[in-house]
């Protein structure tokens, strides 16, 4: 009968032969294997010894050294995509195409890294995935708000329990490609007491003199960082290291007027939110005289998150006056928009 231990340790070294790494990482790993295989044999309790290096090979054979997506570094088209997601915001539309061009014409991996800066709800994280869309790249986002300690970045040593890679790995393997767009999203929101470990860890990410070789804690393998586009957003850059702010191209994220968030309401948010309820559009009807009330419920707010929320409340009470009350259609005006407004 065949030894299951012998079977499962060639099943792991099939895997590595298998697949695509780096020539000193796979003898590296074929290393790891032997080593388990010596185990074995001896008769020692291999198990957590297996565990562990079948989990760290799962790791390496499943990130994407070489797999990248074909770019679309057109630059009308770009325009038109981020027109079609964003109104208003001309300036910082303008300052990323800009971006876009240099690109293409230099045939570069990388230029200076984008960082959104704005007040909350100006469109800085659904701005960063239009990029990737133009772009025609995978987008993956790391939160950094609250983030209390750098190696939720850069990964644990796997001689620890449990020992798992960082963000930026993780988001590597989810793109599938290694030049996807990553949101680095609030980077001025980590945790005050982790804020120098953090910093330094961008610095790296973000130097293209550095990031050719970033090494993740649990990898302990450099990956090339190089292809990849980092897109920062903050709220400001007061809380941002000034090494890190040296690697940024700032593009400011205006706060809209209510001539605008009415036209995005209008056009934009509404007939994306009747969708999604399942609202045909002629369900809801909205007086335009009342626009001016419906986005300033509460006073002056510089994003359109306040918004969003006024106009899916509205849809869903909409949709329950259908359901209940067997209305075909619903028209809110002076009369009786206070029972639409949460």
């Amino acid at each position: 009968m065949d030894d299951p231990a012998v079977h499962e340790i060639s099943n792991l070294e099939q895997k590595l032969l298998s697949a695509k790494l780096p020539k000193e990482l796979l003898e590296k790993c074929l290393g790891n294997v032997s080593r388990l295989n010596r185990i074995a044999k001896m008769g020692g309790n291999y198990i957590v010894e297996f565990d562990n290096t079948s989990r760290y090979v799962d790791w390496v054979i499943n990130l994407p050294w070489d797999a990248r997506s074909q770019d679309i570094l057109d630059v009308e088209s770009a325009g038109k995509t981020l027109n079609k997601n964003h109104y208003g915001i001309k300036g910082a539309k303008e300052r990323i195409l800009e971006y876009l061009a240099v690109l293409k014409m230099s045939q570069a991996h990388h230029a200076p890294v984008m960082a959104l800066v704005g007040l909350v709800g100006t469109g800085k994280t659904t701005l960063a995935y239009s990029i990737a869309d133009a772009m025609g790249r995978k987008f993956e986002r790391i939160p950094f708000g609250g983030i209390g300690d750098a190696q939720y970045l850069r990964g644990q040593s796997k001689a620890f329990p449990d020992a798992e890679p960082g963000a930026v790995i993780k988001a590597l393997r989810r793109a599938g490609t290694k030049n996807p767009v990553i949101l680095l999203d609030e980077v001025d929101r980590v945790d005050e007491a982790a804020r120098a470990g953090i910093m330094g860890v961008l610095v790296e990410l973000l130097d293209p003199s550095q990031n050719g070789s970033y090494t993740d804690h649990y990898l302990d393998y450099p990956f090339d960082l190089s292809e990849v586009l980092f897109v920062v957003t903050a709220n400001n850059s007061t809380n941002i290291s000034t090494a890190v702010l040296d690697r940024l191209e700032i593009i400011s994220m205006p706060s809209y007027s209510d001539e605008e968030k009415i036209t995005i309401g209008r056009d934009f948010v509404l007939p994306k939110a009747m969708a999604a309820a399942g609202l045909k559009p002629e369900m809801l009807s909205i007086d335009p005289n009342i626009w001016a009330k419906v986005v300033r419920p509460l006073g002056f707010d510089g994003g359109i998150r306040t918004l969003e929320r006024t106009i899916n409340g509205i849809v869903r009470k909409t949709a329950y006056q259908v359901t209940t009350n067997k209305v075909g259609n619903v028209t809110i005006d002076e009369t009786n928009l206070q029972q639409y407004l949460s």
